[in-house]
């Protein structure tokens, strides 16, 4: 695994929509606050360009994103939010530039799709990591990981304990993102290997009986009977049916990796929820799950 160089002050920020659309208000505090940290932030030509729900069209979203990636000068780029819209455009993208001058990849939710593409075929690191849309209402903790891990520092989080954890202790490459575009990259290029590695996984706005069937998929595809470890993070505002299904996500998750013996730890604080600490995927990570805490520390 290839990591891109750290930053320093100085140093350009890029920032990109490749998905859903955003307004200069909704990043503004975002803008302020990396430029306080003393780094110069780069806004995309088309960053405010609309097209329905998404930030312009494919075209103009694949624009911006090219240009950061062949720009030298870029150090991260930061992709404003989530939603839908990268699946559309990842496929139009050239990655040599990007390969030959590596930078920091960061975002999460629909941003799986860079995170998933660059590793399986380029592998190179990424950070899974809050955004600048919703900077000004989240947590500053999550924010205050991201500048960390981009300077250099490593991973260490611990969490609170939960009644389905399985206990153990595994080390491996840390991959992995949101559990919809996990489901909807299998069996494309861009889909993952997760054979000995330590597969986090988060969600929002799912049905259960949905969970349940990307789970399924996930196994029927042999993403779960080799991993090191399971790590889940949040899972917000999950809804049900009429008809209940009658399992919560976690028992959901459980039931689908009890014949395993890897560790597995739930309530991992980052993904849609309030706490969203950055994640460097690619990293070799050592996951220590016990009954007092779990704890996740980069090698």
């Amino acid at each position: 695994m290839t990591f891109p160089p750290f930053l320093k002050k100085g140093d350009a920020i890029g920032m990109v929509a490749p998905a859903r659309k955003i307004t200069r208000n909704e990043i503004d505090f975002a803008v302020r606050w990396w430029e306080e940290k003393g780094f110069r932030v780069v806004l995309g030509m088309n960053l405010f360009a609309e097209n329905g729900q998404l930030a312009g069209t494919d075209e103009q979203r694949t624009e911006d994103l090219q240009k950061m990636l062949d720009d030298s000068n870029i150090k991260a780029i930061f992709c404003a939010r989530g939603g839908h819209g990268s699946l559309r455009i990842i496929d139009k993208l050239d990655f040599l530039g990007f390969v030959l001058a590596p930078k920091w990849i960061c975002g999460f939710s629909d941003i799986t799709v860079l995170h998933s593409h660059i590793h399986t075929l380029y592998q190179m690191a990424t950070i899974h990591a809050a955004m600048p849309f919703s900077m000004n209402e989240n947590n500053p903790a999550n924010y205050e990981t991201l500048y960390q891990t981009l300077i250099g520092e490593k991973i260490l989080y611990n969490c609170n304990p939960h009644e389905l954890n399985r206990m153990g202790k595994c080390s491996g490459e840390l991959i992995g993102g949101n559990l919809s575009l996990l489901y909807a990259l299998s069996g494309s290029v861009s889909d993952i290997d997760t054979a000995n590695k330590i597969l986090f996984i988060e969600e929002v706005d799912e049905y259960l009986y949905h969970i349940d069937r990307m789970l399924l998929q996930l196994k029927r595809a042999g993403k779960l009977q080799h991993l090191a470890g399971l790590l889940v993070g949040s899972f917000t505002k999950i809804k049900d049916n009429e008809i209940t299904f009658g399992s919560t996500y976690e028992q959901i998750i459980w039931e689908h990796c009890k014949e395993y013996h890897f560790p597995i730890a739930f309530n991992f604080p980052a993904g849609h929820g309030e706490h969203n600490v950055a994640l460097k995927f690619g990293a070799t990570c050592l996951l220590t799950v016990e009954t007092i805490e779990t704890t996740l520390r980069e090698k």
